[in-house]
This record gives C-alpha cells, sequence and structure tokens, in this order.
C-alpha cells in the first residue's frame, strides 16, 4: 500500500514552482494515492488527543490562531495508515521531491494535525526564517464540508508593502489567491520574507471542522536544537 504518488511529485517542475508570483507555491491534485487519501480520512485522529490552542498570544501584534493541534511524535497513538504514510513522508522519494523544489539539501521535518472549528481564523502573517517551507494536505471531502463555510488558505501578495514582523489586515492586500482545499489537495509553499498567508473566519456548522495534516519543513538543526533548549528549560516540545 502507497499514499504518496511517485508520478504525481515528479511531475511537479521545480522551475515552475520557483517562478511562481507573488512567492513559490503549487497546489496539486492527487498527490495521494486514491486509496490512501480515503483511508487516510477513515483513520484521522480523534480530537480528544489533541490540545486546544484558543487565544494564544502570538508576535508582532496578529491575532491568534485557533484550532485544536494534535503534533506528531513517535510514541504517539495512531492508526497504522498514519504510521505508513509518515514513514513514506520520512523517506527518500518524499524528501528528493522536497530537495528538488526548495532548492534545499538538508532539513528536518515536523508533522501536525489542526482541527478548526467555527468562528477560527489564521491571521495574515509570515513564517518564522527557521522555515524552508510547509505543505498542507487537507483531509475535508464534499461528503463533510462546504466551500462556502471557508478554511482555505490565501496566498496573499503585499506588493511589497509590509514588514515580515507586522499585522496587516486580509483587506491591506492588494491581491490574494485562494488555494483549492476539498478532496485530495494539498498546499506547498516556500518560506521567503514576503510569503504571506493566511486563512478568513470559517463559518461552519458546529459539528464540522476544517482537517489538515501539515509539514513544516525546517532547517536542519533548527528542531534538535530549539527542542533540547527547550528541554532544558523544563518546557514541552514547541507546537504551531
Amino acid at each position: 500500500m502507497h499514499y504518496l504518488d511517485a508520478r504525481q511529485l515528479d511531475a511537479i517542475d521545480p522551475r515552475e514552482f520557483q517562478s511562481r508570483r507573488p512567492y513559490p507555491w503549487v497546489n496539486p491534485a492527487g498527490l495521494l494515492t486514491a486509496d490512501g487519501y480515503q483511508r487516510l480520512r477513515d483513520t484521522l485522529p480523534d480530537v480528544s488527543q489533541f490540545t486546544p490552542m484558543f487565544d494564544v498570544a502570538r508576535k508582532h501584534g496578529q491575532q491568534s490562531h485557533d484550532r485544536y493541534a494534535l503534533e506528531y511524535r513517535r510514541d504517539l497513538d495512531i492508526a497504522a495508515p498514519w504510521r505508513d504514510f509518515i514513514r513514506e513522508l520520512q523517506g527518500p522519494i518524499y524528501r528528493r521531491f522536497l530537495a528538488r523544489l526548495l532548492n534545499r539539501r538538508l532539513f528536518s521535518l515536523r508533522l501536525h494535525w489542526h482541527y478548526t472549528p467555527n468562528g477560527c481564523s489564521i491571521s495574515p502573517h509570515c513564517d518564522a526564517k527557521s522555515k524552508f517551507g510547509s505543505h498542507i494536505f487537507s483531509f475535508n471531502t464534499a461528503a463533510d464540508w462546504d466551500p462556502a463555510w471557508g478554511g482555505q488558505t490565501l496566498i496573499l501578495d503585499d506588493a511589497g508593502q509590509f514588514h515580515p514582523k507586522s499585522a496587516p489586515r486580509f483587506e491591506d492586500f492588494p491581491n490574494a489567491i485562494t488555494a483549492e482545499t476539498l478532496g485530495n489537495r494539498s498546499l506547498l509553499f516556500a518560506r521567503g520574507e514576503q510569503s504571506w498567508h493566511g486563512m478568513r473566519e470559517i463559518l461552519c456548522p458546529p459539528h464540522a471542522m476544517r482537517k489538515v495534516f501539515i509539514v513544516v519543513i525546517n532547517a536542519a538543526l533548527h528542531t534538535k536544537t530549539r527542542d533540547f533548549v527547550r528541554y532544558l528549560r523544563g518546557q514541552g516540545a514547541e507546537r504551531y
């Protein structure tokens, strides 16, 4: 059983990716095999395993990014399909894919799930410099989500106006591209000084949640160094 579709990964041209504006991004369909995607959907972790992350202060005056979050660790109790999928993400095919698109040879991966309920949003922001990029896999389909409820990541073009350590509003951006999120879709983007992105407030029924799994591509030494420092301080692993 394979989860990643190697042919679809190989079909993405790194030159086209790097030349995208306002910064490198790609929003392909079908990077996961159809059977693999369905197995992962059927065995998503239960929200009871997640940590509520609400009203958490952010730097630079940005609004809180409210959601339930679950950080992957090796001893985490998850279903076998997810263990197999994560093994593929940590394997040579996916790592070569990331190296080719991001033009990075050395990097580490952090993996986590985010479930986002009604009334929550992700304010416009640029990721930390320690990140090379993020790959967001969507796990909502027409069976459980109406696109009118929101949940789409917006690729925001600031035309070079804003400092990354600032807090602009969605309406401050002259251009925005809405990523497709329904079904077997994912969004990969490279981090840069102007790689603004966010998600407008979700307006969905109480029973529904936006469900994504995120691969964060970090500088190779950043993850271990940061976690060691937090360990010395008596803190747990950092959550996004």
